[in-house]
């Protein structure tokens, strides 16, 4: 007997199938239309505004599960803010990972000022619940004026070339910019890229650093979790 699938209220979809939608928009370089049409050739009829649709109902809810299953997070964090054009005005997107290379928090703002720095560091704090004991940056000055007023007890080290790790970090924001041919506002970039730096994170561990036996057990580990807080089956 044919087990029956998991659905989400008030959507005629398996839960399967929109899952997989949100995951092929947020893990590869796609548009929405390119999800129509691999789920077509699966024999699935959908519009590209209805995968909108999951992806703006379903990505920060996955994404916000993801977050607490994340393993253990380092005790080292490297901030790095870039540019993002929005509608002709420079914004800027700030972003924090561990010395693993674990995206902890991105906040879009309009300022690259000392009060930006204190805004994103409340933030992070308010949503890790827990302190860290260096913090590695790069030469701006705003980043040491919310040290010492929000973390004056954790070290702080100035350095561009020890920083790859947040600047590298930045990369599949970049792609996804250009894919997007921009972002339309604010909001819109901060919801997208929040959910898209936890679902994509999580699928890509530090590969160089594994062994492929250890990767494929990860990336086995990855798919089993995603399964599980989406409520899905596996094998579809």
């Amino acid at each position: 007997m044919t087990p029956e699938l998991a659905t989400y209220p008030g959507y005629r979809f398996p839960a399967e199938i929109i899952s997989h939608a949100v995951w092929l928009y947020h893990i590869f370089s796609l548009s929405l239309r390119d999800v129509e049409l691999i789920l077509a050739e699966r024999g699935v009829s959908v519009t590209h505004e209805s995968i909108r649709n999951w992806c703006l109902t379903f990505g920060g809810t996955f994404a916000g599960k993801l977050r607490r299953r994340r393993p253990k997070l380092g005790d080292t964090w490297h901030f790095d803010e870039v540019f993002l054009k929005i509608n002709g005005v420079q914004h800027y997107l700030w972003r924090a990972v561990d010395q693993h290379g674990v995206v902890l928090d991105i906040l879009v703002q309009s300022r690259r000022n000392a009060t930006a720095a204190k805004r994103f560091f409340k933030r992070l704090l308010a949503g890790l619940k827990f302190k860290p004991s260096r913090i590695v940056t790069d030469g701006l000055r705003s980043y040491g004026v919310a040290q010492r007023e929000l973390l004056p007890k954790v070290k702080h080290r100035t350095s561009r070339y020890l920083n790859n790790r947040a600047e590298n970090s930045h990369r599949s924001t970049r792609r996804r910019e250009r894919q997007m041919q921009r972002f339309k506002s604010p909001r819109q970039a901060q919801r997208f890229l929040s959910s898209h730096a936890m679902i994509y994170g999580h699928f890509r561990p530090q590969r160089h650093l594994m062994t492929a036996m250890q990767y494929r057990r990860a990336r086995d580990k990855s798919f089993r979790v995603w399964w599980e807080e989406t409520c899905v089956q596996s094998g579809w």
